[in-house]
Formats: C-alpha cells, structure tokens, sequence
C-alpha cells in the first residue's frame, strides 16, 4: 500500500470525461493536471475544484496508516471516499454527422419532389466542465465525443432538415444548386445548435457542411437530370421545347408510310410550325427535304418513287424515262414492284410482272392505282374508279393518264404540231403556239 497515491491521467484525446479508478485515495494524494486539462475533487457527493495545470495535494482524510483499520466497520473500505474527474479542454475537431435518412423536398426551381441527404463534420470544447459534469456525465464511467454525437443525434438532425429545408424553400434555391451555399448554411446552422450544446456545458467550435446531394439511383433525380440534358442540348441547338415539339412532329409527318397521311401530316405540321413565326423558317428549310422524301414514298410501303433529276417530278418505281420531260432516270430499278393482281376472268393469283394470267390467258391489264385487273377495254378502272393506261404505239407498255412520253421506252405518247412541235390536245385541229392548221384523221 503506497503512503501517498499519484493520480495522473494520459488517456485518449477522444475522451471528454475520465473518472480516476481508485475511490480511496490518501490524505496526501498528489493529483497531477496537464495544460489541456483541468480535475474535480468528488468529497462526500460534493464536487470541488476546479484543479488546473499543475501539481495539487488532496486531502481526503484518509490517513494511508490507519485506513485498513477505520476500514474494518464498513467491510474493509474506507468510509472517506473519494473520487477525482478529469476533463479533457482540447477541441475535438473530427466529429461525423450525417442525415439518417433523406429530406424529401419540393424543388422550388424545377417543381418535382426530391430526396436531399447532408454529411458534415463539427468540433466540441469543454467550455463549463462542472455544468458538462452535473449535466451529461453524471455517474457514468467514462464519457467520449462518440457518446456526445449520440446524446446531440437527435437535436442536429431537427435543426439541420429545418435549416436546409428553409434555405431551398423559402429562399428559392434549387436543390442542385445548393451547393454554392454551403458556407452560408454552415453559418446559420452553426449559430442555431450552438445555444443548445452550451446549456450542457459543451461549446461548439466549428461546424461544416461538406456535402449536400441527392440519391443517384432515384427515378425523380434521373427524371431531372434527364431533363437538363435535354434542355442543354437544345439550348446548343438553338432551339426551345417547343420548338422541339414541331420537328418531331414534322418528322414523324415526313414518316408516315401512307400517301395521304404522308402529305397530311407533312401540312399539319407545317401549318403549326410556321405559326410559331419566323424563328423557325431555317428549321423548315433543313426539314424539307425529308418532308418531300416522305411525300415520294408510294401507298402501301413500297418501293420509293423516282423522282427526275431534270424537272422534280415524281415516277413510279421502276420507270426508266420521265413521263413529263422524257428525261433518263438514272440509278432506277428495272423491275416493277407491283402490287398482287388477281385476274378478273377466273381469280387466279398473277405472278408480279406478268402479262396474261397463266390460268387462262386472259391478258393483264392492272390498274396502277389499286392493282385491280380490268377487262382490255376498259377506259376507267372497276374498283377505284381511276382512269386506266393506255398502250404505248411504241413498246406497248401501259402509260398512266396524263403522262406525255412512255415510261419504258421514253417515246412521246402526246400529238405533237408538227412544225413547232408544241403540244396538242386531243382532236385539235391547229396549233396552240404557231397556229399550223394540223391533218386530222
């Protein structure tokens, strides 16, 4: 049994409160206090001190020659107990918080609820340890800053939700860019939890926000970001949403497979966009292109038209001279692609292309407009009611109503004045352009 007791401490910077082990310390205990921080004497339930820096004898009444034999009536232990409290004065810098769960907010800027989360870091100093003493620690062994985190859990997550929640609703600032004000924030909520802390003896010394974001995997925060993606995009482009709106309109006009839908949908189109006023004659005149080689497209899905590189005038598949000009269509198909004809004698299915129905012989005569066989004769077709081709004088190739030279051969199907050459009309009996009296059969 040592005559007199040394009481020191060297414990970890993490521990705020340290309770010495030994309760019956001698008369002469030398009770030894570093710069950092300061003792309290517990003498029959009373705190004393404080003790700062520095060597300190206690008295406790215990005289070390005598305190088995004053201890024999109460077990063996010595009826003048003491205790001795150290308070750690460092600050403690490097204290986690987080919020356990996200703020589900309303972007004020953006309009659509999303989930905030916030991390940060705060730093404590004991600045009253008898208040800090009586208040928090009380009995307990022992008492360090992760104690402290979860003894202020509950008012930090209250005071920062309430916090960031004011500075993106009430001030207007959207979520995604909150981050600027995140020195502001610190500030305030700083301000805010301090006074709670000191009630307890504790002083806040510093406190951070480091991050305030959203969660990646959230369907409203990938719906958001989306959305700026396509307003950044559109914004490169020199155009707005509803502009946007128009193109994709005109687009899918220029898309549609139908001939009627096709030119329909290309005027409607049209016709709205060239209301949104002259911002938008630049984006017509790129798309119009598409909305001619949407126009050129035959019923049914077919094969393209071929349009003439002489005189812009759309043919049907296949053609190999113009039926306006009688220019050469480069780069067309040899082959037809017709639709099926069924033959009007006896029913039979007729391979494409063929010229008499391999059944019963009756020859083909398909109407170019819905692939309906007439009878040879026939000057109107029997189903949709268009007028039927007549046989070029040249190669015999069927030529559609109105078409001036022979789509196989590029022979003029038109009477022609035969000094100027001008165009005639059925039957005339002078020339139009030069007035030639012409020889009528």
């Amino acid at each position: 049994m040592a005559v007199i007791d040394l009481v020191k401490w060297n414990g970890n910077p993490s521990i705020l409160a340290w309770k010495f082990p030994s309760e019956e310390l001698s008369t002469w205990t030398q009770l030894i206090v570093n710069e950092t921080q300061e003792a309290y004497l517990v003498k029959e339930g009373v705190y004393q001190g404080p003790f700062g820096a520095g060597r300190h004898t206690l008295s406790t009444e215990n005289i070390p020659l005598l305190r088995r034999l004053i201890g024999i009536p109460f077990g063996g232990k010595s009826p003048f107990t003491a205790e001795v409290w150290y308070i750690n004065r460092a600050t403690n810098l490097d204290i986690r918080w987080g919020t356990p769960d996200p703020i589900q907010l309303q972007d004020p800027k953006y309009q659509i609820m999303i989930p905030v989360r916030a991390f940060g870091q705060y730093g404590v100093r004991i600045v009253d340890a008898k208040k800090f003493l009586l208040k928090l620690v009380g009995t307990l062994p022992g008492f360090d800053v992760n104690t402290l985190s979860e003894y202020f859990k509950g008012v930090f997550t209250t005071k920062i939700k309430t916090g960031i929640a004011t500075a993106i609703i009430k001030n207007g600032v959207s979520v995604l860019e909150i981050s600027t004000q995140l020195e502001i924030l610190s500030d305030m909520l700083k301000a805010s939890l301090a006074p709670e802390m000191e009630d307890y003896g504790v002083g806040l010394a510093q406190f951070n926000i480091h991050s305030i974001n959203v969660p990646e995997d959230d369907s409203a925060v990938i719906t958001l970001k989306a959305a700026l993606a396509r307003r950044t995009e559109m914004g490169l482009l020199g155009t707005n949403y509803q502009q946007q709106r128009s193109f994709d309109v005109l687009e899918t006009a220029a898309g549609n497979e139908g001939t009627a839908g096709g030119v329909m949908g290309a005027g409607m189109g049209m016709g709205m966009g060239m209301a949104m006023g002259g911002p938008m004659g630049g984006a017509f005149a790129q798309l119009t292109p598409q909305i001619q080689a949407g126009m050129a497209q035959p019923a049914g899905g077919g094969q393209p038209q071929a349009v003439c590189p002489k005189c812009n005038a759309a043919n049907a598949p296949g053609t190999r001279f113009c039926g306006s000009c009688g220019g050469a269509l480069a780069g067309t198909p040899n082959e037809v692609k017709q639709t099926i004809v069924t033959c009007d004698k006896c029913n039979t299915i007729i391979p494409k292309g063929s010229r008499f129905c391999p059944n019963c012989a009756d020859p083909v005569n398909a109407c170019p407009a819905c692939g309906e066989d007439n009878p040879t004769e026939a000057k109107q077709c029997r189903k949709c009611g268009k007028s039927m081709p007549v046989d070029c004088g040249n190669c015999k190739s069927a030529i559609p109503e109105g078409v001036k030279f022979c789509p196989e051969c590029g022979t003029k199907t038109t009477p022609s004045c035969k000094k100027c050459g001008g165009d005639l009309s059925s039957g005339a009996k002078f020339c139009n352009t030069c007035g030639e009296p012409q020889q009528t059969d």
